[in-house]
């Protein structure tokens, strides 16, 4: 019988080389992810400490009022940069002192971080416990998260639904606020009742009402908790309309009767007075798109709808593992935030740094993206270029490893991606945010006091 002894030896030999010898290349990256690198001695080497990114731009200058601020222990503040035109947090803090008398507007938009209501309607929650409100907000005519979100029981049908995001198949003229628009079918509905779960100021609105544009007659049939009003027809004007109903309203369906050149853009459930949280989270957005939202149109939901506080939240899909330089989404970025200021000029801005994302460095370990923290930086500096306000999400999630612990509470705060929170993880930075806002309303009163005595 054969010695085979030596060549399994050999053979051995040679993998182990092989699998050295792969450990010198360079690591392989394949659709933003890098495989992990060979590393037989992994186990027994000493590791130093992988290198930070170095930062490549410059912090923004800081704001140095008369009053100075100090930051609560605990909270991440917020930072204004606002200049003379005061489009940072002063709109909206000067509102809230009037929310007994109308109603106090927040647009939040953001990415897929939010959709389904995540974060906001925590918010909501809060916001309206305080100051009074009541209602969900603006809602889109469709939804791909209505199955499982919380905050509304929300049914259509006879719909054809068009976006911002679409490859093709959509006309840019038509985009309503949200970069979305929908067209009915003859019999077409939408419906929204509260939520499954008693969430105490959703639990009943006082003002429903549904936008759409016509140049010819619409005719629409709404119902109120199970009761048939009379079909009403609004006339066309090639504007934005709406239709409202009131009441102590729980339920509310809108059946599209007639409508041969309607486009319909989403409908809102609030009250007369207090706090509204209007959800805009559109999944795979970088933000970017909202410069393509016709001026026209959004000047005409000012008019309906005027907002005090405009947040942007985007990010995810905006950072890359090893990302340096963002000038062209900061370019992008201060596009859009001139785009709003004009068509909604009365309202504060605040940009929201993106959260903490991992990913697996080449060693196979979960790190946060050196990419996040200088996508951070942009996103400061276009605050401060902008004359707006900005809140650091990352630092006010934990910062470096943050979504890594949250994955990891008990019950788990964020999805096993390692990037996106879920309702657990949204309510816990809701409470953030909504200290925060409440703190900063607090100084913004303070210094207001300090300099009326001056």
């Amino acid at each position: 019988m054969k010695n085979y002894l030596s060549r399994t030896f050999i053979l051995t030999l040679l993998v182990v080389v092989a699998l050295l010898g792969l450990h010198f290349l360079p690591a392989i990256t394949i659709n933003g992810y890098t495989l992990r690198r060979v590393n037989l001695l992994s186990d027994v080497e000493v590791k130093e400490p992988e290198p930070e990114l170095l930062d490549t731009v410059p912090l923004p200058p800081p704001v140095k009022p008369a009053f100075v601020d100090t930051c609560k222990t605990g909270l991440t503040c917020i930072e204004d940069y606002a200049d003379s035109t005061q489009r940072g947090m002063k709109p909206f803090y000067e509102a809230l002192s009037h929310v007994s008398q109308r109603p106090v507007r927040i647009a939040y938009f953001g990415d897929s971080f939010i959709e389904a209501d995540i974060l906001t309607g925590d918010l909501r929650d809060l916001l309206q416990a305080r100051y009074g409100g009541c209602g969900v907000g603006f809602v889109d005519i469709t939804s791909n998260t209505h199955g499982f979100r919380q905050t509304v029981r929300h049914n259509f049908g006879g719909w054809r639904t068009r976006g911002i995001l679409d490859s093709l198949g959509y006309d840019p003229a038509r985009l309503g606020l949200s970069g979305h628009y929908f067209i009915p079918r003859e019999g077409a509905y939408v419906e929204a009742q509260t939520p499954k779960v008693s969430r105490g100021r959703l639990d009943s609105c006082e003002v429903a009402t549904i936008f759409f544009e016509n140049k010819g007659p619409v005719t629409l049939t709404t119902t109120v908790n199970g009761v048939d009003g009379e079909p009403r027809t609004v006339e066309g004007n090639g504007r934005l309309q709406k239709l409202d109903c009131t009441g102590n309203i729980k339920r509310v369906r809108w059946t599209v009767n007639r409508a041969d050149t309607a486009t319909f853009y989403g409908f809102a459930m609030d009250g007369r007075t207090g706090i509204a949280v209007d959800n805009f989270g559109v999944r795979s957005s970088s933000g970017l798109t909202m410069r393509s939202i016709p001026m026209s149109r959004l000047r005409q939901f000012n008019a309906y709808r005027p907002y005090d506080l405009i947040v942007l939240q985007f990010g995810l899909n905006v950072a890359t593992p090893r990302g340096s330089n963002y000038d062209g989404y900061e370019r992008g970025m201060l596009t859009v935030i001139e785009h709003l200021k004009e068509a909604f000029p009365q309202a504060g801005i605040l940009v929201v740094g993106v959260g903490d994302r991992e990913h697996k460095d080449e060693e196979g370990n979960l790190r946060t993206m050196p990419g996040v923290k200088n996508l951070i930086r942009y996103q400061q500096t276009i605050a401060a270029k902008a004359g707006v306000a900005f809140w650091n999400l990352y630092d006010a999630m934990g910062g470096e490893g943050s979504i890594r612990r949250m994955v990891q509470a008990k019950p788990a705060q964020a999805n096993l991606d390692y990037t996106h929170i879920n309702f657990h993880g949204g309510k816990v930075l809701a409470k953030q945010l909504y200290e925060t806002l409440i703190y900063g309303k607090e100084q913004y009163d303070k210094r207001k006091a300090y300099e009326n005595e001056q």
